[in-house]
Formats: structure tokens, C-alpha cells, sequence
């Protein structure tokens, strides 16, 4: 039962794919198409791994589309002032893990909920971007950074964008982390019963702060691609798309109250909202209906949550 309920976001998704195949046709299914998809879920499956790792150790982080839009700013900063594309897209990816360890240190220090905390970071990592970018979009010259989603790939034998063999990479080192090390056991123990594990020995501060650094990490990685794919430092990227990572991994599995969730999962959760969405486009439906559906996933599935929870406490 266990198994089939880890899978389940997995058949789920191939149910998905299934139906679109019939609905929308051959254009759905086409290589192009499909390469098309797996492109534009990247952005969320990179920030879903981070967002894997606080929910399941029982937090939440808001602030994943700011750190984006941030890490977007400082890459095109820095690539504007002259330095290599290599030490631009690191700087890029530390400041996801430099906004991590502040809202992991916040958390730990002031003993405040992570919502709380996130929320008003949301609007700090925000506005520094906003700032760093003087209110406006920063064009920076064109490198081999631009073409990390791309969808004609070169070399063409990479088949897919370079991002997506680097996020499915991520994927399984994240996947491995979490399920045979020290790091990761601790996580589903925080999550599972914060008071048990201490008494067990965790160190639970301590750990909290590793969780929210690596999960900044992931979501500096995210950031790196949403400068791939807009070519320029957005501070006014991502907004909104703390949502979408955040119901990439209930979709999943993942669960708000904590100790559940899996990167394949979540990696699922990501892909069957980029195959909705795209199915949908391609059938002309609205955006507004799109939201619609969207939204009645993400209800549908923490209800979902809820209702195993109750069902395994009796």
C-alpha cells in the first residue's frame, strides 16, 4: 500500500498524459512538443527539490519567487559588469542558498512559524532585487547561460535542453540525500515529531538551517534557468510561483503537516501541472480556466492529504 501511494502521483501524471494524447491529438504527443513540456517545467522542479526537503522536515518557504527574481538580478548584474558566465551563474545559485540560511536563521533564532517568517522575507528579497535592478528589467550580454533551455540543444545529441539534464541530475542527488543520510533521516524526523527528535538526539536548529540552505541552493539553481529562459534580470520574475512549487510536492505526496513527500513525487507534481497546462493552451482553453483547475488540484490533493491522515490515526 505504501508503494502504490509513493506511485500514485507517478500513474497519475501518465493517466494525464493519456488523456491529452486523445483529446488534443498528435500535435500533444509529438517529439517537439513533448520536449516543449519538459523544458518549461524546469524552473518548478528545481525550486519543488528544495521545497521537498523544508516540507518535509515540517516547514514552508513563501519567499522561492523572490529568491528567483533576486538570483536573476545578481546573475545579469554581474554578467553586465564583465565576469565570466561560470562565476555569474554560481553567484546566482549561492544567493538562492544566502536567502536560504537567512530564513532558516530567522526561523531558528526568533522562534517564529516558517508562513510568518517567509512572508515577510517574500517582500525583502523582493525589494532588494527591486532595487538592485533600479526598478527595472537589467538586459545582459548573450553567453552560453542563454542557451541552458534551450529547445534545440547544442550539441544536438543532448536531445533535451541542458537544464533539464541538469535538473534531473539534481533530482536523483537530491533523492539520494534524502533518503540514505544522516541529513535526510533527520528531516522526516523533524517533520514527523519536531520534540521526538530532539530528545532523540537531533539537532534540530542545526539541521533546520541546513534544510532551508540546501533548499535555497535548489531554489538558486531555479533562478539560474528563469534567467536562461528570459534572457535578462527580471526583478518582477516568478511572482506568484511560490504556488506552483509549493503544489508541485502536495501534489506529490508532500505533506503540509510534515515527515511525507519524495522528490519523485514532487518531480511529478511539476510535470503534471506543466502537461495540464500545456495540453490546455493547445485546446485554446483560457488562463483563467487554467487557474480554475489548477487551484482545484491543489485543494483536491491537500483534502487528499488530510483524509489519509485522519484514516491512518484510527
Amino acid at each position: 500500500m505504501s508503494r502504490l501511494r509513493n506511485l500514485g502521483p507517478l500513474l497519475g501524471l501518465i493517466a494525464v498524459y493519456l488523456l491529452f494524447c486523445v483529446w488534443v491529438g498528435e500535435a500533444f504527443y509529438s517529439p517537439f512538443n513533448s520536449v516543449t513540456v519538459l523544458t518549461q517545467s524546469v524552473i518548478v522542479t528545481a525550486g519543488a527539490l528544495g521545497m521537498t526537503l523544508i516540507i518535509v522536515s515540517g516547514g514552508i518557504d513563501l519567499s522561492v519567487g523572490s529568491q528567483i527574481a533576486l538570483a536573476t538580478v545578481i546573475i545579469a548584474r554581474m554578467l553586465e559588469a564583465g565576469v565570466s558566465p561560470l562565476v555569474a551563474a554560481v553567484a546566482g545559485v549561492l544567493t538562492g542558498a544566502a536567502c536560504g540560511l537567512i530564513n532558516g536563521a530567522l526561523i531558528t533564532r526568533l522562534k517564529l512559524v516558517p508562513f510568518i517568517i517567509t512572508l515577510g522575507t517574500l517582500l525583502i528579497f523582493r525589494g532588494g532585487a527591486t532595487g538592485l535592478a533600479n526598478e527595472q528589467k537589467i538586459d545582459a550580454p548573450i553567453t552560453w547561460l542563454n542557451s541552458l533551455l534551450a529547445k534545440f540543444p547544442d550539441p544536438p545529441w543532448l536531445l533535451v535542453a541542458p537544464g533539464v539534464w541538469v535538473t534531473a541530475v539534481l533530482a536523483v542527488a537530491t533523492a539520494l540525500a534524502l533518503r540514505h543520510t544522516v541529513l535526510g533521516r533527520h528531516m522526516f524526523a523533524i517533520g514527523s515529531n519536531e520534540n521526538t527528535a530532539r530528545i532523540c538526539g537531533v539537532r534540530v536548529e542545526r539541521t533546520k538551517l541546513w534544510i532551508y540552505t540546501l533548499g535555497g541552493l535548489l531554489t538558486g539553481v531555479a533562478g539560474l534557468m528563469q534567467f536562461s529562459r528570459l534572457t535578462v534580470g527580471d526583478p518582477t520574475a516568478a511572482r506568484g510561483m511560490e504556488l506552483d512549487i509549493i503544489a508541485a510536492v502536495v501534489i506529490g505526496g508532500g505533506s503540509l503537516s510534515g515527515g511525507e513527500g519524495s522528490v519523485l513525487g514532487s518531480v511529478a507534481g511539476a510535470m503534471l501541472m506543466a502537461v495540464i497546462r500545456n495540453g490546455l493552451s493547445m485546446k485554446g482553453v483560457p488562463n483563467y480556466v487554467q487557474e480554475i483547475l489548477t487551484g482545484a488540484i491543489i485543494v483536491a490533493a491537500v483534502a487528499l492529504d488530510r483524509w489519509r491522515h485522519r484514516a491512518s490515526s484510527r
